[in-house]
């Protein structure tokens, strides 16, 4: 009698039990969910369940559940009509502390998730959410690098006692003038040492003895590819700090960046929060007498000045260009209230660096001014007689402070002159860092609930049709041993789901289709094995023997087949993005456990149907 490897059987059994258990959690579906985080990062207080639960009582709303669930509370609803009631109640009672959000909260019993067991992630089509696809303004990102030049260079010349008579930028080109070319040429020999990655040229017919600094196109390259990431890296941040639930923040392309947000509803609060560029600037003020008036009639600023004006009263101030230090330096900042003015302020902290600058010039200018400069981008939004949207950007610029420095200060201290919704709305920025370069939302999508509940049951319905229709081919064509196959699908979509809901692969309509053609392609293997055993006993060998070559020779044909499809959906996984991607990873996986139930499954229902028994025939 033909001897089965016991481990075979083994192995079977446990992965579909195994893959049973990690596949239920997607039975119990999701419910309507509000998802609580604080502003600041810290902890909840105790008594906070009681504080929600006295919000919604008020307004008569019923939560199925409330509790602390990964560092967030989270509030289930029975439906969406009661979550959006109780945003509007939880917003208004719990004030701006709290970070509130639309979500869809998991039903997985506790004893599931307490071995890991948690559902597939839905996509945004599935689950409703919002998409944009942001673009960087890489111009701004390049005039940026020139103005960083502009102060850096005048400022190495002086430190080598190099003098220049006058500096500029035209274009992408900072221009230096000297008195003559004997300190041209030393200019030329001490940047070129220093900063390699500028081209220096000396212009034939200017009037001047003049030096031309200008980036190299490597150099132009490498500040856009940073520009781009550092803006990946502070839109993930500024999405963590509205608490969602797998967001996607990813790179399109050279200078575009999409951000899909499942869950949340609330588009103008995101767009609020992604696009805005504000920081601050800590800087000294040219304290000459008169300077500031005469610079503001006559449009006459000295060199190392800028004219600004205060936001209160419009007065006109000159800053020095050297920045103390600014927004990317700001490791933390909390919106607070001053304890002498009473007025709304933002407690700010300032890395090594920054708290280095800061405290040599406090130390060095007791008895000086310092000013606060506020910088925004704003983003307006104008339609022409064609209804053709067009986009302006207008720089905000304004002085919320200036104040006398009293006593050295460096990591941590106080700025005031923000309003109250400046203040929160700033220390969320600050907290997640400044934008390298502006952006632009050039798309934007809302994918409501009701949508997404919508396409679920579609592709429900596609799965179900697809299985369905396979599983009767199967047996009327193949008998028993198309049932054999039709178990064995089975089994695979359990381990698929298990696989998918183990890793938290995010499913989306592309990833149903997916599964929809694992479906027709995991009976593939059976068929060809199916069919070998025919031709083995047209060739007149025993039901065992037939059944047993059938395994073995058809084996080949059935891993050269699927492994050309893993190639291809391995080639989609790494030059996709999205939902291509999506529908290759459910692809890829699909096969590798088609293959594992199509051989190992069926073949171990295959033996112990046939142990024991005298065949005369195989009902295939």
């Amino acid at each position: 009698m033909h001897q089965y490897p016991l481990w075979k059987t083994i192995t079977l059994i446990v992965v579909t039990l195994i893959g049973a258990l990690y596949a239920l959690p997607n039975l119990y579906g999701q419910a309507p969910a509000v998802q609580i985080a604080t502003v600041s990062g810290d902890p909840f207080p105790a008594e906070f369940g009681d504080q929600v639960s006295k919000a919604l009582a008020g307004d008569k709303i019923a939560a199925e559940s409330s509790r602390l669930e990964n560092k967030q509370w989270v509030v289930r609803f029975a439906s969406t009509d009661t979550q959006l009631q109780a945003v509007d109640t939880l917003k208004h009672e719990l004030g701006q502390g709290y970070v509130i959000a639309l979500n869809l909260a998991s039903k997985t019993p506790a004893w599931l998730e307490a071995i890991g067991a948690r559902p597939m992630p839905l996509g945004l089509d599935l689950r409703g959410g919002v998409h944009f696809l942001l673009q960087v303004d890489i111009d701004d990102a390049r005039k940026a690098a020139v103005q960083r030049y502009l102060n850096d260079l005048p400022s190495y010349l002086r430190k080598k006692d190099i003098r220049y008579t006058a500096r500029r930028a035209e274009g992408d080109t900072v221009v230096l003038e000297f008195a003559d070319g004997d300190k041209l040429e030393k200019a030329r020999a001490a940047i070129a040492a220093d900063y390699r990655e500028l081209t220096l040229t000396v212009p034939a017919n200017a009037a001047k003895p003049t030096l031309q600094a200008r980036m190299s196109d490597a150099e132009a390259k490498r500040i856009v590819d940073y520009a781009v990431q550092q803006n990946l890296v502070t839109l993930r941040n500024r999405v963590n700090q509205l608490g969602v639930a797998e967001p996607i923040v990813q790179r399109q392309g050279q200078d575009r960046i999409l951000v899909q947000l499942p869950g949340v509803q609330d588009t103008t609060r995101v767009k609020d929060l992604l696009g805005a560029t504000a920081t601050l600037e800590y800087r000294a003020v040219d304290e000459t007498m008169g300077a500031a008036e005469s610079a503001a009639q006559t449009g006459i600023v000295p060199p190392d000045d800028e004219l600004y004006y205060t936001r209160n009263g419009h007065r006109p101030v000159l800053l020095k260009r050297d920045v103390i230090a600014s927004g990317p330096q700001l490791t933390d900042a909390a919106p607070t209230m001053d304890q002498q003015s009473g007025t709304p302020a933002v407690s700010v902290t300032l890395d090594s660096s920054g708290a280095s600058r800061m405290f040599d010039f406090t130390r060095q200018n007791v008895g000086h001014l310092m000013a606060v400069l506020y910088k925004e981008t704003v983003v307006d939004t104008n339609y022409n007689a064609k209804g053709e949207a067009m986009r302006e950007r207008r720089d905000i610029a304004d002085i919320i402070s200036v104040a006398t420095v009293r006593e050295p200060f460096g990591k941590r201290f106080q700025t005031t002159g923000l309003s109250q919704k400046e203040a929160h709305d700033l220390s969320e920025l600050l907290k997640a860092g400044a934008l390298a370069a502006p952006i632009e939302i050039v798309e934007e999508r809302t994918v409501g609930p009701s949508l997404g509940a919508d396409n679920i049951k579609r592709g429900t319905y596609a799965a179900v049709a697809g299985f369905c229709l396979v599983v009767t081919f199967m047996v009327v064509y193949y008998s028993l041993f198309g049932l054999f196959a039709d178990i064995a699908l089975l089994l695979n979509m359990i381990i698929l789901v298990a696989v998918l809901s183990i890793f938290q692969a995010t499913l989306t309509m592309p990833g149903i289709a997916g599964l929809v053609l694992t479906l027709g392609m995991a009976v593939d293997a059976n068929v060809l094995i199916n069919e070998r055993i025919r031709e083995e006993l047209r060739l007149g060998l025993s039901p065992q023997a037939a059944m047993t070559a059938g395994y073995e020779r058809a084996f080949l044909t059935i891993a050269d087949s699927n492994v050309t499809t893993l190639i291809a959906a391995f080639v989609l996984y790494l030059l996709g993005q999205g939902a291509i991607k999506g529908f290759a990873v459910t692809l890829g996986i699909g096969i590798a456990t088609s293959m594992f139930t199509a051989i190992v499954g069926t073949r171990t229902l295959a033996h112990y149907w046939s142990r024991g028994r005298k065949l005369q025939d195989l009902p295939v």
